[in-house]
């Protein structure tokens, strides 16, 4: 395979034509959000290190960086490899699948508030989870797939009400605040009517949070998540396709309704991740894509650009839940939604005034 040299088409965008053994085709990529997102790759990466060295016991940036190479002391390596690393991975792997999933419905519903945590998926893929916890079952295997079971139920269940002779996005939010606000009320009903002991797991759990996690979830989840990337890359023409409007997408050749449906499993999937080890997060899904979009300058919302946000706002929010008020830890889904909502607010003042 050879590339050739690559002309500027307009000053934001470069067209890479690439031969291959069966013919050509055109790679078109924007510059500035190539750059804006190795930025935020970067920025995520070192609010990272910054969180491996800060806590009760601090360690040197230079002795961060050691450990990780395996090259500093049994203590520093102790604190930073097998305390602090696993946060942080998920901190940032979740982040981003969180940023995706936002990323994927946005695109789907072509509406900024089309995200995981307005259409109830983050809610139905923690009542999934929340019935297995209630039920005496704490173990990461069950309460992923309930989880998983959650999400997709409540998708389908939005899906169904919110399709009539076709499907749009400002009905499929509504439904979605809508299925939102039962489950949410089930959720609550569920906690009062279980066990105590069970009852104060599972709403501690309900908060989201990293306070307890370890590499036991950090190598599953990145298996996932891998799996889940790989398909989402697959799927990304279809779904950039898809945001151009109906018409449009099918003079492209893509098969809408096969299309949306896996974006549909995958987006799930990539929420119930997130929510089967932190609990539900809100807001990163929702803030993510908008605000990588407004960074790029993209005419619609990017997958990259709303991964690397949301890795850095997840892990800018872990750092805020572990050292606002230390020695006391927030719990991290109070963090995010403080920050989520005042974007929302934003958010709807600025579709208001339009």
């Amino acid at each position: 395979m050879t590339v050739a040299q690559s002309p500027v088409v307009d000053p934001g965008y470069r067209v890479v034509p690439v031969r291959l053994a069966g013919g050509r085709i055109s790679l078109r990529f924007g510059l500035r959000a190539v750059l804006v997102t190795a930025v935020l790759v970067v920025v995520a990466l070192a609010i990272g290190v910054v969180s491996l060295a800060t806590g009760d016991f601090v360690v040197p940036i230079p002795d961060v960086l050691a450990a990780i190479v395996g090259n500093a002391s049994p203590r520093a390596e102790l604190v930073v490899m097998d305390w602090r690393m696993p946060r942080v991975l998920l901190a940032l792997m979740l982040g981003a699948a969180l940023g995706a999933a936002g990323a994927v419905f946005q695109s789907l519903t072509r509406n900024p508030l089309g995200s995981p945590d307005i259409l109830g998926l983050d809610v139905g893929a923690y009542t999934g989870a929340l019935l297995v916890i209630i039920a005496g079952t704490t173990a990461a295997g069950p309460v992923a797939a309930a989880a998983l079971a959650g999400g997709l139920l409540t998708a389908l269940l939005v899906y169904g009400l919110a399709y009539r002779r076709g499907l749009q996005g400002f009905r499929l939010i509504i439904v979605g605040i809508a299925v939102s606000a039962m489950l949410a009320s089930l959720d609550t009903w569920l906690i009062l009517s279980a066990d105590l002991h069970l009852a104060i797991s599972a709403a501690a759990w309900g908060a989201g949070s990293l306070n307890t996690v370890g590499w036991g979830q950090v190598v599953p989840s990145a298996f996932v998540l891998a799996v889940l990337w790989s398909a989402l890359g697959l799927l990304a023409r279809p779904l950039h396709a898809t945001g151009l409007g109906d018409d449009a997408a099918r003079a492209l050749g893509v098969r809408l309704d096969a299309s949306r449906l896996a974006l549909v499993v995958v987006g799930v999937a990539l929420t119930a991740t997130a929510t089967a080890v932190a609990g539900p997060i809100a807001f990163v899904a929702l803030a993510a894509p908008q605000l990588a979009r407004r960074l790029t300058g993209s005419a619609g919302v990017t997958l990259s650009g709303a991964a690397a946000m949301g890795a850095c706002l997840l892990a800018a929010s872990d750092f805020v839940a572990q050292h606002a008020f230390a020695p006391t830890q927030l719990p991290l889904g109070l963090v995010t939604v403080c920050i989520g909502g005042m974007y929302l607010i934003w958010l709807l003042i600025r579709q208001a005034r339009r």
